[in-house]
């Protein structure tokens, strides 16, 4: 099972809103077959093992991470395929979240006279860690939400006069790309677009994809010359509001590729739980926040966050407010009520120091 783990990383961030899984099948001691789930309407990783083992499948040990599918999607159910093959003993990583499967694929295969055990424990949370983009997306109807951001060791994301290239150090921002590289999205807001000009792209690791740019922009006041916009031809960008939409704007927008999404509004803002809704009914499985400390803060405000990267910089910046600040009040009064974390570890990158945490 620790191969099948381990194998199953070949599809990490190429398979989304589907779970990336390994499989392997063992007969007679020796490994016959290997797969691992290729992007969404192309094999899983059940499959892929049975191809790869061939006739040698029967009677043969499947080893796979997480239950096989069992109903009709993109591609037809994996239980179908290892019922075919005649594989014996099907040994389960762990049970799959999704309603159309969680568990009944496991009784699928028990009715075809295959026998299936469950991994322990242990191994059940290696994998739920490991898919921790794909269990939040099913079972919280929304996707992944990942917080990034650079800060000083005053908390700073920014010079009081809004400096902010570069916080962090080389390696850090190879870091960032590289996360890039592995979510959908990136959720940011207009302020963002409007005074740094950002890119969003992945530049400093090999690329798989760019993540698709989602900007927040409540009343539609976007640079029109953005680097966003004018790269909307090549990379997917999606611009929300959540106002009565201005007509020439959005015809300009549209006639640049951008795609223009109304939600619901919540004291004059986007209403992010709305937005996240309507991610989610678009396959959008994973988000990392990239943006300026008045967003971040509605996310934490609203508590809707599973995952943070805090690169803190060796770097002291000093101000006479608030304004540039990682987070703006949140009402909180005793220290009881803070946003604390759990499951953290800090790691160091030359001078940097990286903070990664979940919510507690």
């Amino acid at each position: 099972m620790q191969q099948a783990i381990q194998l199953a990383e070949k599809g990490r961030a190429r398979t989304s809103p589907n779970p990336f899984v390994g499989a392997i099948i063992v007969k007679n001691g020796t490994i016959i077959g290997r797969g691992y789930t290729q992007p969404a309407g192309k094999d899983h990783a059940e499959v892929q093992a049975i191809k790869n083992a061939g006739k040698k499948a029967k009677d043969s040990v499947m080893y796979v991470t997480l239950e096989p599918c069992c109903y009709y999607g993109r591609t037809p159910p994996c239980t179908e395929a290892i019922i075919h093959s005649k594989i014996k003993k099907v040994i389960i990583g762990k049970k799959d979240p999704n309603p159309k499967v969680n568990g009944q694929g496991i009784q699928i295969l028990k009715d075809a006279g295959i026998e299936v055990k469950l991994a322990n424990n242990l191994i059940a949370e290696k994998i739920a860690e490991q898919n921790e983009i794909y269990f939040t997306y099913i079972t919280r109807k929304r996707p992944f939400v990942i917080i990034k951001n650079a800060l000083s060791l005053d908390g700073k994301i920014a010079t009081e006069y809004g400096d902010s290239k570069w916080i962090s150090n080389e390696k850090s921002r190879t870091l960032v790309h590289k996360l890039r590289n592995q979510v959908d999205a990136i959720i940011t807001g207009v302020n963002t677009v409007n005074n740094d000009n950002p890119q969003f792209t992945v530049r400093l690791v090999s690329k798989i994809k760019d993540p698709i740019r989602i900007i927040l922009d409540a009343k539609m006041n976007i640079n029109p010359n953005s680097y966003v916009i004018k790269s909307a031809n090549n990379i997917r960008t999606i611009l929300v509001t959540g106002f009565q939409q201005d007509q020439t704007k959005k015809d300009f927008l549209q006639q640049n590729n951008v795609e223009v999404w109304k939600v619901k509004t919540k004291n004059n803002k986007i209403d992010l739980r709305d937005l996240l809704s309507k991610l989610y009914e678009n396959e959008i499985s994973s988000v990392m926040v990239e943006a300026g400390s008045l967003l971040v803060t509605e996310f934490f405000r609203e508590r809707l966050y599973d995952k943070v990267y805090f690169f803190i910089a060796s770097k002291i910046f000093g101000s006479r407010s608030n304004r540039y600040s990682l987070v703006h009040s949140l009402d909180i009064e005793t220290v009881e009520q803070a946003i604390c974390f759990k499951k953290t570890s800090w790691r160091k990158i030359d001078c940097d120091m990286l903070f990664i945490g979940y919510p507690y």
